[in-house]
């Protein structure tokens, strides 16, 4: 069991010794971001990931950005879960987008992380203008005494791993290849809070999670799991905005198959097992319950079909 990893979101908080620093999103902390910390963890060093929020996509496109496979906090747990002790979250803003790629070698890679053993991908690039890259990163090691690493793609069935084939894969609903992607379910955080109890109304009550009005990359209807401290459920889970009564942010509901757990102000995670179908705009709340209970039917049956799916 590794201690609580430490996360640093100021822009000045130096390293206490030499580390083996790896830079980049982590988004899903998938098998290829895993795979490139158990090379730096053989190190011998201590281990920091460097990552941005928002991430620099998220401040250059604003909200023309694909949507995150994860939020900074479950980016936090899957770092983790993966061995990570340290943490430098530094804020992407204008000052350092406009840092030159020297300033950001010497100010946060040498006086900040103290980095002994940099390890990037051989793509990487960084900087003002992104002209920062791999040959600079070894021409001012020799400089500051640090070595470079480069990383080579993560291959499965001969392609790269990388978060914009996860995300595509959610899209179209194939969540067999996301896990064998990320080396787990896909799965989604957040609290429980209050909703306009429609679900209750129908005969469904739902455990509704905030998303912060956070865009996602799935929609739709699914069979997976919810799991808080207090017990795991099976649930049927709908990702979407709710087009039958006019939705008009994304709403993540999870409906308990056996039980109505009160689960109001718990954090939650809602792992996603298979999808049922897409969300659907029905002319009357009749026709829409109708769908609900062939939707818990189903539930029902893919977890019957798939014991391995609800442990």
């Amino acid at each position: 069991m590794h201690s609580s990893p430490i996360l640093h979101r100021r822009s000045r908080c130096p390293a206490d010794a030499p580390q083996a620093v790896t830079i980049g999103n982590f988004d899903g902390v998938h098998r290829g971001h895993q795979a490139l910390l158990n090379t730096l963890r053989r190190s011998g060093l201590p281990t920091t990931v460097l990552t941005f929020e928002p991430l620099p996509r998220e401040f250059f496109l604003g909200t023309d950005a694909p949507p995150r496979l994860s939020s900074l906090r479950e980016k936090v747990v899957a770092l983790h879960q993966a061995g990570v002790r340290r943490i430098h979250c530094l804020p992407f803003n204008q000052s350092l987008a406009r840092l030159s790629a020297e300033d950001f070698i010497a100010r946060i890679l040498v006086r900040q992380l103290r980095t002994a053993l940099l390890s990037v991908g051989h793509d990487f690039r960084f900087g003002a203008e992104r002209r920062g890259d791999l040959d600079m990163l070894r021409h001012y090691g020799k400089r500051y005494g640090y070595s470079v690493q480069e990383q080579a793609p993560f291959l499965i069935d001969g392609e790269r791993v990388s978060s914009t084939g996860i995300r595509a894969f959610l899209q179209r609903g194939d969540l067999v290849r996301a896990e064998t992607w990320l080396g787990r379910p896909y799965a989604l955080c957040g609290r429980v809070v209050h909703g306009d109890h429609l679900g209750r109304t129908l005969g469904f009550p739902t455990a509704n999670i905030s998303l912060n009005r956070r865009p996602v990359p799935v929609q739709g209807i699914f069979a997976g799991r919810l799991s808080s401290a207090r017990g795991i459920w099976l649930a049927a889970i709908s990702i979407g905005l709710r087009p039958t009564i006019g939705g008009k942010q994304p709403v993540l509901e999870a409906h308990c198959l056996d039980g109505s757990p009160d689960l109001y102000g718990q954090r939650v995670s809602v792992e996603l097992r298979h999808k049922l179908r897409d969300e659907e705009k029905y002319a009357n709340l009749d026709t829409l319950k109708a769908a609900i209970d062939r939707d818990v039917a189903n539930t029902r049956k893919f977890f019957a079909e798939h014991p391995q799916d609800a442990e």
